[in-house]
């Protein structure tokens, strides 16, 4: 696009960033899945890989929930979340793999003044500790799962970021890594980025679907 003749094209930025967390911008997927298996056999039950695949992007009360169900893991949902935190941040405080891509986009977009919110279902513990190791300044707010009524892929978390900053979900970027995530910032309205990871996303109407971040800005996604 131009504004006048002859000059360079003006870049369109969102109005905000909203991103996931897990899998998204940091590779934990493996530790919490590993820490499911953990949990599991110390109960005596039976956890696969198509198990653990199937709750990837869950709210945590309902991944507990399977745990439970499926996995015969004989403690209460919260009780199982507990486990899972503590589990999952013990491993993030020895190494948080960052994704491709994920820091230098938080920094472009701080630098450009674009304000980013997290959303992950995640509960605050594990979002905390995640944050005090991102890069200064990348972050103006974060919505969790224990801050929400209904989470992911109810539109709820990502229309609570937009609210946080006061913008028009659709004006906003959303960017996730598994198909419930995605289908909660498509219902909320947001232009929706996926870049699967552990789990893949399928194609829909309104998703732009990316094999990594690296390399990409966010003109390139908006």
């Amino acid at each position: 696009m131009r504004g006048v003749a002859g000059t360079l094209p003006l870049m369109t930025l969102p109005a905000a960033l909203l991103i996931d967390m897990d899998g998204t911008i940091v590779d934990t997927e493996p530790y919490w899945i590993a820490t499911e298996h953990e949990l599991v056999a110390e109960f005596g039950g039976r956890w696969g890989a198509d198990d653990a695949h199937s709750i990837v992007g869950f709210a945590l009360l309902d991944a507990a929930a399977e745990l439970r169900d499926r996995g015969g893991v004989d403690l209460e949902p919260t009780a199982i979340v507990g486990r899972l935190l503590e589990g999952v941040i013990d491993k993030c405080s020895v190494d948080l793999p960052w994704r491709p891509g994920a820091r230098e986009l938080l920094i472009e977009a701080r630098d450009a003044g674009v304000p980013c919110v997290l959303v992950t279902m995640s509960w605050r513990s594990m979002a905390d500790a995640v944050l005090s190791q991102a890069p200064d300044g990348v972050f103006v707010g974060s919505v969790t799962g224990d801050e929400v009524e209904h989470g992911k892929p109810a539109p709820e978390p990502y229309l609570k970021a937009a609210e946080l900053l006061g913008v028009d979900p659709a004006d906003c970027l959303a960017i996730e890594d598994s198909p419930t995530g995605a289908a909660s910032a498509l219902a909320a309205g947001c232009r929706t980025v996926a870049v699967p990871h552990v789990v893949a996303v399928p194609e829909q109407p309104g998703l732009d679907i990316r094999p990594t971040l690296d390399g990409l800005t966010l003109a390139d996604l908006f």
